[in-house]
């Protein structure tokens, strides 16, 4: 869709959505980023799955690489409480590759350092991760965690400080922990983490699109009152 008949659709879909929730939208699209974006690697507990994805958009982070070679992801709907819905989701479940060297050959073709929050002898906690560069944080399942290829691909590791007995913080905590590290220092020590103005101008559309009720009615009765006119 050209950005021209965009902004028309925007227009017209916003005399059917409250003046609140057009503020609400766009007060969300201003704190959203794709400079810290997420990768999930075979992450297959629904109430994990779906709680990273709510953390995601509670600290305001637009995207999420869903790698699928051995687990479908599979999200549990009470616990998201609709977050999946705000945020977008790029899967890679293609049969008969290795989904993981897709998603990271893509993202650092797009200028992505990928960071794997495990231990490691080369690693550095959370709070010291370079935020010189756009971020993608990879994240293994619970009990197996990353794989053998996502370590090794990675261009660092992170860790998160404990002094407990336990050896390891459950996913979707590290997850919350390691967001909220990131994106509060990428507000205060960065100006450029906002979106581009194309791409909010994207999100208010299919925000709206998710804010009033038929919207596909909506936009077909609009392209034909178009073509009368």
């Amino acid at each position: 869709m050209d950005t021209t008949l965009r902004s028309k659709l925007i227009t017209y879909l916003r005399q059917f959505a409250t003046e609140d929730r057009w503020q609400r939208i766009n007060e969300v699209i201003d704190k959203r980023t794709r400079y810290v974006s997420v990768i999930l690697e075979d992450i297959y507990q629904p109430h994990n799955a779906s709680a990273v994805l709510r953390s995601c958009d509670c600290f305001g982070i637009q995207d999420v690489h869903i790698i699928e070679n051995k687990n479908e992801f599979d999200p549990n709907q009470g616990v998201t409480i609709g977050a999946d819905q705000w945020i977008s989701l790029q899967s890679y479940n293609q049969p008969g590759i290795n989904n993981t060297e897709h998603c990271y050959r893509q993202l650092k073709e797009s200028g992505y350092q990928i960071i794997a929050t495990t231990p490691h002898e080369n690693d550095v906690s959370i709070d010291e991760v370079s935020l010189d560069q756009k971020t993608a944080l990879v994240f293994g399942a619970e009990l197996t965690g990353l794989s053998d290829y996502a370590l090794e691909h990675a261009d660092g590791y992170a860790k998160i400080p404990m002094v407990g007995f336990s050896e390891s913080f459950n996913i979707s905590v590290s997850a919350a922990l390691c967001l909220y590290e990131l994106s509060t220092r990428l507000r205060k020590n960065r100006d450029d983490w906002q979106l581009e103005e194309s791409e909010k101008r994207e999100l208010q559309f299919e925000w709206l699109k998710k804010s009033v009720r038929a919207p596909e009615k909506l936009i077909e009765r609009y392209l034909e009152e178009q073509q009368e006119s």
